[in-house]
């Protein structure tokens, strides 16, 4: 019985076989040229993606309060709710019913001791006074520089986030989208979706030495929401972080200065590079938050050039002095 696969090439001659060849070879050179013509090393996946803008998440000036809170004490919670409520309460700057998403630094594969990572009682702090304003769900993500996992599990705040009622969103690679930053360094950038998707960004930096761009705080912070090649930046930091200031304007800055990392940052271990502060910052002027900060490092706004970009693009103002600051202990 005859097999099916049992089956005869059909006959071509030398000259058909030739002109195949040279039409193979053709097509592959010319897929080659357009490739190379169209390769590049920009940080951008799909070329056909629709490119985003950022929503501008601020709310309203309001004059009636403080410009700045500044806590001191030894309970994150009570430290956290009487610098907002200083400020003016939550609910000044959650709406009920609205997504809000929290951006804490989770870079590092660290122990809450070490300071690399956002407290986790300050992040747990900010999730129950969003729930307490009725916002319909709160998010924490950071696209972490370690393994996500092990960053969100070893920093403490995947547990205290869903304790206190929040969602943690890790961002895989699936989740970027491209976005225009309209920065002079930094233009279109993959970035995480979750900033599409939420009604108000709440930033929780941690105040950190780093070893090129000095500090890291309220705007470097901000560094997490981005992906594609981030390293890249760092050869031209101080104007990457004056961009990232310009193009995402969050709700609400709360700084944690609870641990200080003083040394050997932004990835820190060393217990004895870690200061004890017990200190919140919170207000919605991220330049005068960081300079508020620099004192914790020993550095002056002068010695910050991203900091003094940031002041003369209109960001905030560096002379937090001259600011109505509301300073307390609880």
């Amino acid at each position: 019985m005859p097999s099916k696969n049992n089956k005869r090439e059909p006959y071509i001659s030398r000259r058909q076989f030739l002109l195949k060849t040279a039409a193979t070879c053709g097509l592959a050179a010319t897929a080659g040229v357009w490739g190379y013509v169209f390769y590049s090393k920009e940080p951008v996946r799909r070329s056909e993606s629709r490119i985003l803008t950022f929503k501008d998440f601020r709310v309203k000036d309001n004059t009636v309060y403080p410009n700045l809170a500044v806590v001191h004490g030894q309970d994150a919670e009570k430290m956290v709710r009487a610098a907002i409520e200083k400020i003016g309460g939550m609910g000044r700057f959650v709406n009920p019913g609205e997504k809000v998403l929290l951006k804490p630094n989770v870079s590092w594969d660290r122990q809450p001791e070490q300071a690399a990572n956002t407290n986790p009682a300050v992040v747990a702090a900010v999730v129950r006074l969003c729930l307490e304003a009725r916002a319909s769900e709160v998010w924490v993500t950071d696209v972490s520089v370690n393994d996500p996992y092990r960053c969100f599990a070893r920093s403490g705040i995947e547990n205290a986030v869903k304790k206190a009622g929040g969602k943690i969103r890790l961002t895989t690679e699936n989740d970027f989208v491209l976005t225009n930053l309209k920065g002079e360094s930094l233009k279109v950038w993959p970035v995480s979706s979750f900033y599409h998707q939420a009604d108000k960004l709440i930033n929780l930096p941690i105040v950190k030495n780093h070893s090129l761009s000095k500090c890291t705080m309220a705007m470097k912070n901000l560094y997490g929401s981005l992906g594609g090649q981030r390293n890249r930046l760092h050869q031209d930091i101080n104007p990457a972080i004056a961009d990232l200031a310009c193009a995402i304007r969050p709700t609400l800055t709360v700084m944690d200065a609870i641990r200080v990392l003083k040394r050997n940052g932004p990835t820190g271990g060393n217990l004895s590079d870690v200061s004890m502060e017990n200190t919140i910052i919170a207000g919605v002027d991220m330049v005068a938050i960081e300079s508020y900060g620099l004192r914790f490092l020993d550095l002056k706004v002068e010695d910050i050039p991203f900091i003094i970009m940031a002041e003369k693009r209109g960001i905030g103002i560096s002379d937090w002095k001259s600011l109505n600051v509301a300073e307390m202990n609880v």
